[in-house]
């Protein structure tokens, strides 16, 4: 179906209107203006709270969201209810905001702003600025590790660097000469160099990551749509400028600019601070780990941690492993210290450090903490949401903030400075926190508890290396695939988001999927439904159909891998990578997709846009807010010059659907087994 068919199919769900033709003699699905009418429609699909109470995947939710509701305490499920309906406006990207004369919004009685931007104008710019956002987010993240690995090299950050494979492996690529002769930390300190010059040039000249891993078939692509980037920090600081009022005008040209921004994400942002958290922590191992709130456990300093940043972290995990703090824990009343993670750096943890329990993604994160069983709670960056002040301090836990970047009201503050001219100190930091942590575990004896018994197992810590290792080479996946006792491979990942019933869209289709012989592996946010619901235990190859069943069982396997944190999709490419180049074919041309089904945030747009630079397809339960510009809308669901499109469904097990047809459909093209035996 193209995005004309999806529009006026959804125009047509929301008044019963058969399809129509723009009076205006445009090429629309739908008249110039009832787009709004598909946007009525798209709000009827969003899930309520009550919705979460009686679908919701995870039992420990709805056991946390009742008792928090009967205690009278408000979560993001409470405030999406409260802010329905969302504006029209806004959900079709027709507002813009970038000047004072406004705000000002497109409709039939006023079709161009004060400025004369009409609908593709405006939606453009938006789109712009949100992938822009997006890359400064993932961006932060990749200077931190980047600069903690140059910090650690010259001896300022007391941290070894384990990576010393990786460094030599990456470096002769990234323009490092005679590699294979320099020390581990004069190479590190290069390799640092390297991608922080893609990070940040102003002078154009060759983009070192992108020259380095990108397919050159893609490359090719990328030159011939004028899209190659400058550095990160330029894309971005040009993507705020053109967008800025009365900048640019022509609404092909801004696209061009979010390809740039795009590509940018893609090696400045995910690649590198992939490259440089594994030279400075090693590869992480697969091993087992408890998952899901059922793990917490009474009578320990209980500390979370939250976020995407894992240099100070892993310090506060290893002193809270130290003998003194554990002695210090104990002399307070405390059996010991436990460590339980939120999101990306509690994902990091688990598989870096070990033994830090998975709890929730950033959504949920207000439940878990409503258990009352944690003392401290150490945040970073992103998806930290401010709500969960009010939960923290209705249950007194000690919220500490670590970076400049992103501060709490009402929550303690040990970080580096924004020059980062502290970070000799991070042992010193690291023991405050530690020691308030305690201290809060004190504060907190007459503290209701409750924990929802529900724990699972799960199998996490996969990587491209341990992958080949375990199969010895990619030719057994390769030839799995190929025979058709697997499908093909979806990279499932992304945020979770209230629009959808929470959690549920990510497990329906991954039941569904894996149900059909396809692989998955994921990473992030979405991970957290597959991990809590044991879907990533090897106990749940029962729910695989037969072929990708044998191919996993046979290794004591589950049929999802878990790779890791958000940045971790470079692990995902790089099994894709490994299993195509067995066939000699593009990734593009193989049987593989990406899907985020309830993605949230600007880091959810570049995410997927990544894989679609890339030439695979992306697959999703959320809209986009183009709707009020098709031609926009065309521009990003159908990037024609990059052979790839993103396709959305609100229905979950609808989108499945379309997921094993793309995949079908790229078999038939190969000339391989397409009707597997699959299951409904």
């Amino acid at each position: 179906m193209d995005t004309r068919e999806q529009i006026s199919e959804l125009h047509a769900e929301a008044d019963g209107s058969p399809k129509t033709t723009s009076s205006h003699g445009h090429e629309h699905g739908v008249d110039d203006y009832d787009y709004m009418k598909a946007v009525n429609a798209y709000r009827k699909t969003f899930a309520s709270k009550q919705d979460v109470l009686d679908q919701t995947p995870d039992p420990a939710v709805r056991e946390m969201l009742l008792y928090l509701t009967e205690k009278g305490i408000s979560t993001p499920f409470d405030r999406f209810d409260s802010q329905k309906p969302q504006c029209g406006y806004g959900l079709s990207g027709i507002c813009c905001k970038n000047c004072n004369m406004g705000p000002c919004k497109i409709t039939k009685k006023s079709p161009k702003g004060v400025c004369g931007a009409d609908e593709n104008i405006i939606v453009s710019r938006n789109m712009l600025r949100a992938i822009a956002g997006g890359t400064a987010a993932h961006g932060i993240h990749a200077r931190e590790v980047i600069l903690a690995l140059k910090f650690a090299a010259q001896g300022k950050l007391d941290l070894p660097i384990l990576g010393e494979n990786v460094l030599r492996e990456v470096a002769p690529g990234l323009g490092v000469e005679n590699s294979e002769k320099k020390g581990l930390k004069e190479l590190a300190i290069e390799v640092a160099d390297a991608l922080l010059e893609d990070l940040s040039r102003t002078s154009p000249d060759e983009y070192k990551v992108l020259k380095a891993f990108a397919p050159a078939e893609r490359q090719k692509v990328w030159e011939e749509m004028d899209a190659i980037p400058i550095s990160a920090y330029h894309e971005v600081f040009e993507a705020l400028h053109r967008s800025n009022e009365a900048t640019d005008g022509d609404w092909r040209n801004i696209m061009k600019q979010f390809t740039r921004c795009g590509l940018t994400f893609l090696f400045s942002t995910v690649v590198a601070p992939a490259l440089a958290t594994d030279i400075l922590f090693g590869l992480p191992t697969r091993k087992m780990s408890r998952v899901n709130v059922g793990a917490l456990e009474e009578g320990y300093v209980n500390i979370a941690v939250h976020g995407h940043l894992p240099v100070l972290i892993s310090k506060v995990i290893e002193l809270g492993r130290s003998q003194e703090f554990v002695d210090l824990a104990k002399s307070k009343g405390a059996k010991g210290i436990k460590f339980y993670g939120i999101c990306c750096t509690g994902l990091t943890s688990m598989y870096r450090f070990g033994d830090v329990v998975p709890l929730s993604n950033s959504v949920g994160a207000e439940l878990v903490l409503g258990t009352g069983a944690l003392d401290c709670w150490v945040a970073d960056i992103q998806d930290v949401f401010p709500g969960i002040m009010e939960v923290a301090k209705c249950f007194k836990t000690t919220v500490i903030t670590t970076s400049d970047s992103a501060r709490l009201i009402g929550a303690e503050h040990y970080a580096y400075d924004h020059h980062h001219s502290n970070v000799a100190d991070t042992d010193k930091i690291a023991r405050k926190i530690m020691n308030r942590a305690i201290e809060s575990y004190v504060d907190r004896r007459d503290v209701e508890v409750r924990i929802p018994k529900y724990e699972v197992n799960a199998l996490v810590g996969f990587t491209s290396q341990n992958v080949a290792e375990t199969y010895g080479g990619f030719e057994p996946l390769a030839n799995a695939i190929k025979e058709g006792k697997i499908l093909g491979i979806v990279n499932l990942v992304g945020c979770t988001n209230p629009r959808v019933i929470y959690e549920k869209a990510v497990y329906d289709i991954t039941k569904k999927l894996i149900a059909n012989n396809i692989l998955i592996t994921t990473n992030g946010c979405a991970s957290f439904p597959m991990l809590k619901m044991g879907l990533c235990d090897p106990s749940a190859s029962k729910f695989a159909g037969e072929g990708l069943r044998e191919f996993v069982e046979a290794k004591g396997l589950p049929p999802i891998w878990h790779v890791g944190e958000c940045v971790d999709n470079t692990r995902s490419v790089e099994i894709f990578g490994g299993v195509a180049s067995v066939f000699g074919k593009e990734m593009m041309e193989m049987p593989f997709a990406m899907s985020s089904p309830e993605w949230a945030n600007e880091k959810g747009i570049g995410a997927s846009y990544c894989f679609r630079l890339l030439g695979m397809d992306t697959f999703h339960c959320v809209h986009p807010p183009v709707y009020g510009a098709p031609e926009v809308m065309d521009a990003v669901l159908h990037p024609k010059a990059l052979g790839s499109t993103m396709n959305v469904d609100t229905d979950p097990l609808a989108l499945a659907d379309k997921i094993i047809a793309n995949l079908k459909s790229k078999r038939a093209k190969l000339g391989w087994v397409v009707d597997t035996k699959v299951e409904a």
